[in-house]
């Protein structure tokens, strides 16, 4: 394969090949905490706004920037090496549902602006922090009809998808992303749009940053939504020369992980990266899921104890506790040790 070469984040593969590095955890799970309403959503500059937006979370990186700085340090300080940016829906796909596409591009710039902050206000020489730019799938899906009765039916296309992956990623770089994330893919389809969109970025603009791809296994079969066993989904997407690639959300830790060995055994020149769910729903639970930091740590660490990973966090009802759980308990371990597929190094 050919050589990579970042003009950003250049540091995060040595830092793979010497430990294990932590992802942060939910953001969803940490906006609840605050509790907050419709008025606070809005803030002053959305106060009459004609639609509702409460659950918008990505809207809070313009009008409670605060909220989202509070969680961004919250998880460094939990021991993170890498925080995700707040745009999980920040695509214009995503946000037609608001009727605020128009603002996805300043999302993800400020959104990535916060992290950066963040990052730099927490990183030292020997502990860098890397602000990590996410793509989330859109709430549409490119190769699964959205209506039972007509099976060619499609509620978006390659190209619309593409043209909103590209918007995102060029602010997300703009606003200071080191590394892009194109995470909680159900849809192949989606992701290679999502991937197309960033390789025109990266030979538009003279960046290349690491990449990472994070799949997810929706249920028992094994499958992601749109049909893949995860050695065919990663077939599919190996021609974009990840970082590293993984999977995350859906079954939590104790099921996902036949999933991640055979991950872990086809991409043998590449990372692994794994970030479940704190188990599976539970609407009694105070994060809405069941796991509790010591289940969760324990869970990811035989992770780590079987040299499956690279880089471990969490997903939905994860917070800074389960963070730093995990943080301590796969800290002692070795990192997974990979086939010298890549080669890496700063950019001249």
């Amino acid at each position: 394969m050919k050589q990579a070469i970042y003009t950003r984040g250049a540091a995060l593969p040595a830092v793979l090949e010497q430990r294990i590095a932590i992802l942060d955890g939910a953001m969803g799970t940490m906006i609840q905490r605050f509790k907050l309403n419709e008025v606070q959503y809005r803030g002053e500059r959305f106060k009459d706004f004609h639609k509702d937006v409460k659950g918008n979370n990505e809207l809070l990186s313009l009008t409670r920037p605060d909220v989202i700085q509070d969680i961004h340090e919250g998880y460094l300080a939990a021991g993170a090496d890498m925080i995700e940016t707040n745009t999980f829906g920040a695509t214009t796909v995503a946000q037609a549902d608001y009727d605020m596409a128009e603002l996805a591009i300043e999302m993800n710039y400020e959104s990535a602006r916060i992290a950066r902050a963040a990052c730099d206000k927490f990183s030292t020489p020997d502990k860098p922090r890397f602000v990590v730019g996410a793509l989330g799938p859109t709430p549409k899906t490119a190769s699964i009809s959205p209506d039972v009765n007509d099976p060619g039916a499609r509620n978006t296309s390659f190209e619309e998808l593409r043209k909103a992956y590209y918007e995102q990623t060029e602010a997300l770089v703009r606003g200071g992303a080191d590394v892009l994330l194109v995470e909680t893919i159900f849809d192949t389809l989606n992701a290679k749009a999502a991937l197309f969109a960033i390789d025109e970025y990266f030979d538009n603009s003279g960046e290349r940053l690491p990449l990472i791809i994070s799949g997810t296994v929706t249920d028992a079969s094994g499958r992601i939504l749109s049909g893949q066993t995860v050695t065919a989904f990663w077939h599919s997407i190996r021609h974009a020369q990840p970082l590293a690639v993984g999977l995350n959300c859906a079954l939590g830790a104790a099921l996902m992980r036949p999933y991640i060995q055979e991950l872990a055994r086809v991409a043998g020149d590449t990372f692994i990266s794994c970030y479940p769910n704190a188990g599976l729903p539970n609407p009694m639970s105070d994060t809405g899921f069941d796991e509790t930091p010591d289940v969760t740590s324990r869970l990811v660490r035989e992770f780590a104890a079987e040299g499956l990973v690279n880089i471990v966090g969490g997903c939905c009802g994860t917070t800074p506790e389960h963070i730093g759980a995990i943080h301590d308990a796969v800290k002692p371990l070795a990192p997974r040790g990979i086939q010298r597929g890549f080669f890496y190094k700063e950019a001249a």
